[in-house]
């Protein structure tokens, strides 16, 4: 008797798609690109804090060796959970011991220590309260923040996320200061150039970010800022969390790529701090950006262009911005149009033959191997899948924000279309803006 394979879907063109459903969910595959942050490059961003994972030996091995390429080790701690710790009634005490174990052999105490727990704790009842209470009782000059490795919540908070609001859990109540902006979630500094960044310095205040601290003591002040903006999906959970615990209003200004939403944005900023919207300021930068477009297009071309969701946290509104300025997108990389139905339907409408294709489906290995037709990539996931040296090399919108942002990837663009890089070797390396070892 033969078993017959099923296999997904891995494309479908957008005029047939459905915006609510794109893919089946089902066996995934992670390629080779290895740009995004994980939770780890996350949680090396708080100066001077010491990472320790509790988990099963496979799932260490990916943590240390994050750790071993970004030349960290020394930040990085583990307690290897057996079988037997989860029956034993062991599975608390032994996290505890393991963790007095390893601050007590370290040369120099921490100021905070993230203590992560895995998806096995989860299933077994763990109590992490009680965990984190002990270990405060016994080393009162440390801060321990509670961190989760847990795939398990990928349908609800994902980890990610999660991480991006726990990277502020060691901050403590301060005064506020009423001239103090932060900017938090994300990963890399925000451009100095962008007209968002004017905007807040034009009017007199001091912007703070986790990806600017040096030393413990200004991540520390960052609970001072009165107000904190987010930018990228995954930074809204840290804002909202922040405004609950030190009432620091929480400005989401998404990263878009519609000239109308980012003055809306705009306007939103300035009502918020009480002043005007410079009106001729946004209108250059904007200017600006059309230029920019225009000029990139004449370079590139009709060479086709695949957008993938790691470079670009809106690729679907992405996407309607280059064929609105003449660009031939001919793929788009990305399992989920959520928020960016108006686009969508635009591309439906306007380029009803765009192929949309899953970035997890195993099925998607296929595509790695096959011989394509000559395309610029915006993105690490898209470059892979269609093997092109000619890509973007951004993740996460790469701290580009706004008009300015817009114009810097179209000369990104153009730099990747006249200069090929050599993928396999950009691809491997985790963690992009991180060091690596190799």
């Amino acid at each position: 008797m033969s078993i017959q394979k099923r296999s997904r879907p891995r494309s479908v063109l957008i005029k047939d798609a459905d915006v609510n459903a794109l893919f089946e969910s089902g066996l995934e595959y992670n390629p080779p690109a290895r740009g995004m942050w994980n939770i780890v490059h996350t949680g090396m961003l708080i100066p001077g804090a010491h990472q320790i994972f509790a988990c099963a030996q496979g799932c260490l091995r990916g943590v240390i060796l994050t750790a071993a390429e970004m030349f960290a080790l020394d930040r990085m701690s583990w307690i290897s959970v057996s079988e037997e710790d989860m029956f034993d009634g062991t599975l608390e005490s032994d996290i505890i011991d393991g963790v007095c174990d390893i601050l007590n052999k370290l040369g120099k105490r921490p100021p905070v220590v993230l203590l992560y727990l895995s998806c096995i704790h989860l299933f077994a009842g763990c109590d992490f309260d009680v965990i984190i209470d002990e270990l405060d009782s016994r080393f009162p000059d440390i801060s321990f923040v509670d961190c989760y490795m847990t795939p398990t919540m990928r349908q609800t908070v994902t980890p990610v996320m999660k991480m991006s609001a726990q990277l502020y859990g060691a901050l403590k109540p301060c005064p506020i200061n009423k001239k103090k902006i932060g900017i938090v979630g994300n990963d890399r500094p925000t451009d100095p150039d962008s007209e968002l960044i004017r905007i807040i310095k034009d009017n007199g205040y001091e912007i703070c970010d986790i990806t600017n601290c040096d030393t413990y003591e200004e991540y520390l002040s960052l609970s001072e800022a009165f107000m904190n903006i987010s930018y990228i999906p995954t930074g809204v959970l840290a804002g909202d969390e922040l405004e609950r615990r030190f009432g620091a209003a929480h400005l989401h200004l998404a990263a878009r790529y519609d000239a109308d939403a980012l003055k809306d944005n705009y306007k939103r900023l300035c009502d918020t701090i009480s002043v005007n919207v410079p009106v001729q300021l946004i209108a250059d930068y904007a200017l600006k950006a059309d230029k920019a477009l225009d000029n990139a297009h004449e370079v590139i071309g009709d060479t086709p262009v695949a957008v993938d969701y790691t470079a670009v946290t809106r690729p679907f509104e992405f996407s309607r911005l280059l064929c609105e300025h003449g660009f031939n997108v001919k793929y788009i990389v990305a399992d989920s149009a959520a928020g960016e139905e108006e686009s969508f339907e635009w591309l439906r409408s306007n380029r009803p033959d765009i192929g949309i294709y899953s970035a997890v489906n195993v099925n998607m290995l296929d595509i790695a191997d096959e011989t394509h037709e000559h395309i610029l990539a915006v993105g690490q996931k898209a470059a892979y899948y269609f093997g092109t040296d000619n890509f973007v090399n951004i993740v996460v919108n790469g701290g580009y924000y706004g008009f300015e942002g817009i114009a810097k990837i179209a000369a990104l663009m153009i730099d990747a279309y006249t200069t090929p890089k050599d993928r396999r070797e950009v691809l491997k390396l985790k963690g992009l803006g991180c060091a690596s070892c190799l």
